[in-house]
């Protein structure tokens, strides 16, 4: 199951819930129906995960009559392979959250990548702590924003979940972007997202602003 990391419980003494993303494919060029049947699987194991109780941020009213969560069409031409550039001078930093916490982490690598036409470039990270858990280790976070938040899509941006590729390629499915979890719940704190990642376009693709009322 994914796992939606760097997303933390603000209060004392409540179980840290973490949500952990398919490692990426190795083969990085994958046919259209493959990337489709990918993106329908990642809602599938979203709304599953949204819908218990032992895995969902929602509050228990909200949980209690949700339906699923409101994602954009899955979209192919959303899916990119971007040139992975790692930057191995790169020093930790401590990223913003929502609260007063601070999330340890390292510029692993830029992605450079063409959407709609245009060129772009996003920083990928990963956290200092989780790299020293085995089973977390080669996990990256992406965190981005884009011309649709505060409108379609939730005003703080979104994350997409990666692992470490073994080449300079590296497949990005906007199609997988999700909430913080703090935009369900206040009790979550969440990284900010840098301004550096913060994409001149509209990406329509992922999930949805939340809305109570429409679940």
């Amino acid at each position: 199951m994914r796992y939606l990391i760097l997303v933390v419980l603000c209060l004392i003494g409540c179980k840290e819930e973490k949500k952990y993303h398919d490692r990426v494919q190795d083969k990085i060029e994958m046919p259209k129906t493959e990337v489709l049947a990918d993106i329908l699987k990642f809602q599938s194991e979203l709304n599953a995960e949204y819908k218990n109780p032992e895995t969902s941020p929602l509050p228990d009213r909200y949980r209690m009559n949700f339906e699923g969560i409101d994602f954009f069409p899955p979209d192919t031409t959303y899916s990119v392979t971007a040139r992975f550039e790692r930057t191995p001078e790169a020093l930790p930093f401590l990223m913003p959250t929502t609260t007063e916490r601070k999330s340890k982490e390292v510029v692993y690598g830029r992605a450079y990548f063409t959407l709609k036409g245009k060129e772009y470039r996003l920083e990928i990270y990963q956290n200092q702590e989780l790299m020293l858990q085995e089973k977390y280790r080669d996990y990256l976070f992406l965190p981005f924003t884009d011309l649709t938040n505060g409108q379609e899509t939730y005003d703080g941006g979104r994350y997409i979940d990666l692992t470490i590729p073994k080449g300079d390629s590296i497949r990005i499915d906007f199609n997988k972007a999700y909430n913080p979890y703090c935009a369900y719940n206040k009790k979550y704190s969440c990284p900010i997202v840098p301004s550096v990642n913060a994409l001149n376009t509209e990406v329509l693709a992922g999930v949805k602003a939340f809305k109570p009322g429409e679940n």
